[in-house]
This record gives structure tokens, sequence and C-alpha cells, in this order.
């Protein structure tokens, strides 16, 4: 019996603790395998020890749901794509962009004037890949958060002036 669990990790525990639930009731039937399907996948951003003492959240998370009875995980648009390592279980990382791709080639067939924004040099590579979907160059916001959920713009690399600029990032929390 293959079983297909759709539920996303965050906002809140509740979530989770949901999801971690309905993969141990599969489990408990005889499933013999559970893909935990999971649009979102929460604490994504906690996938590193920036500072000493600091959890990695999404290494916990994948260990819960290894533990729960997950054979198998569906996400998409990961944070980082080493958080695919973190599971002992295979990972389908699904990405969205060729979608998104296909959209604004749409919308704009003459496209002089765009340009594919990287918010950080986190995102150059996902913003590079983006642009050469398009054919179109790309800037690159160079900034400092100086405390969490708070970023300071201090250079932008490249031409944006008068340029209708497609701001390409995994996730927007603060805008």
């Amino acid at each position: 019996l293959r079983v297909f669990i759709v539920c996303s990790t965050f906002p809140t525990a509740d979530n989770l603790m949901e999801l971690l639930l309905m993969i141990d009731a599969a489990k408990r039937a005889s499933a013999r395998h559970i893909t935990a399907v999971m649009p979102y996948f929460g604490w994504a951003r906690q996938d590193r020890k920036d500072k000493p003492r600091v959890p990695i959240g999404a290494k916990l998370v994948a260990n819960l749901l290894d533990a729960a009875g997950a054979t198998r995980v569906m996400t998409m648009d990961l944070h980082a794509a080493q958080i695919q390592g973190f599971f002992n279980i295979p990972v389908d990382h699904l990405k969205g962009g060729r979608l998104l791709a296909e959209y604004y080639l749409e919308k704009f067939p003459v496209r002089d004037d765009v340009v594919v924004v990287s918010p950080d040099l986190g995102s150059v590579t996902r913003a590079r890949d983006f642009a050469a979907k398009l054919d179109v160059p790309i800037a690159i916001i160079d900034k400092r958060r100086p405390k969490p959920n708070v970023s300071e713009v201090m250079n932008i690399i490249g031409d944006i002036k008068d340029k209708t600029c497609i701001l390409l990032d995994d996730m927007i929390d603060t805008a």
C-alpha cells in the first residue's frame, strides 16, 4: 500500500505534529511506502549553525519524519539544497523555476528592459539560472542583516535603472 500525505509544516508546529501523526497512523495501518508531500518545508531556514548553541531545525524535522515512518519526502524550492542531505530517506526536491519562467516568457515577449534581481548573495545561482531561461541579465542586492528579519541594502550590483525587475527568492517574509 502506497500513501501520500500532503501537508505543509509551517506556520505553527501543529501542522508538523499533524503530519507526524498521519505518518504514524499510516505506518500502523501497514502502509509500505509513505510519502510526505510538503509544498512548504518549515524550519528550512534553520539549516546550519551560524552561531553557538543554535538549533538546526531542518535536520530535526528530517529526523522526526524518518522516525515517524515516512519512506520518502517530496517538497518544493528548499531554502538550501543541502537540506536534502539531512534525510536518511529519498527526497524529491521539485523546483518551480521552469513554470515561473514560462509565465514570464509569455508576459514579456520582448525582454530588452527586464532584469532578474537576486535579493542577496545566497540567491545568485538561482537568479543566474532563471535569468538564463529568460535570456536577460541579472543584478544582485548586497545587503546586511543587523538583526533577524531586518535587512539593509548596502549596494546594488548591476544595471536596474528604468528596468522591469523580477526579484527572485525562495522565500519572502519581510519584503
